[in-house]
């Protein structure tokens, strides 16, 4: 029961992320506050069952899966739904368990003009994105870079951070991987030698 409890935090952190919602967004779906939301997160406040209930219903998930006593999925092909928010933005989770890595591909609308600079979050974590469509605008900190097709980016969540799409010309279609703070990609292959012919 106690490690029940010790874990709920990061897999309702993970599950919100594994749907692309920001804090913001939870508390505006359900009514919890952010503060609340922020606080049991990182583990500083434990959930009523009142809560956990509204964040399932936003999550798609069940309340087994939330406490992280669900069986295993069986195996086999299923069909994933994107989830779109406010924004019009879709997102499809390409990973279903709690806890670890999660994957996700992320479509943004096409625009008609440039955007005012996207409002930057930070969370516990860590993060790589890579673009496979379109100019994604990441605001990371101070910094503004464009990414186009094939461009990638890694960064600790706890640096504020947000996305938009860069500018008219379509949609923009991303891929993201997110995982827990001090978890990241490790190449297993050697580091190609640009210059050897």
């Amino acid at each position: 029961m106690a490690g029940t409890l010790a874990g709920m935090g990061p897999r309702l952190r993970t599950a919100r992320e594994r749907h692309g919602a920001t804090l913001t967004g939870v508390s505006g779906a359900t009514g919890i506050s952010l503060s609340t939301l922020s606080r049991i997160e990182t583990g500083r406040r434990r959930p009523t069952l009142e809560v956990l209930l509204r964040l399932a219903k936003v999550y798609g998930a069940s309340l087994d899966e939330l406490a992280g006593t669900a069986p295993a999925a069986a195996a086999g092909p299923r069909t994933e739904v994107p989830r779109r928010f406010g924004d019009d933005k879709a997102v499809l989770p390409l990973t279903r368990y709690v806890g670890g890595l999660h994957v996700h591909k992320h479509v943004l609308p096409a625009v008609d003009g440039p955007a005012a600079r996207p409002r930057q979050v930070s969370h516990d974590g860590y993060e790589w994105l890579c673009v496979l469509y379109g100019r994604l605008w990441l605001a990371l900190g101070e910094q503004d870079l464009v990414l186009g097709a094939g461009d990638v980016a890694e960064f600790d969540t706890r640096t504020p951070h947000a996305v938009a799409n860069a500018g008219p010309g379509g949609p923009v279609e991303y891929l993201v991987v997110f995982g827990p703070q001090g978890e990241r990609l490790r190449p297993c292959t050697p580091a190609p030698d640009r210059w050897a012919r």
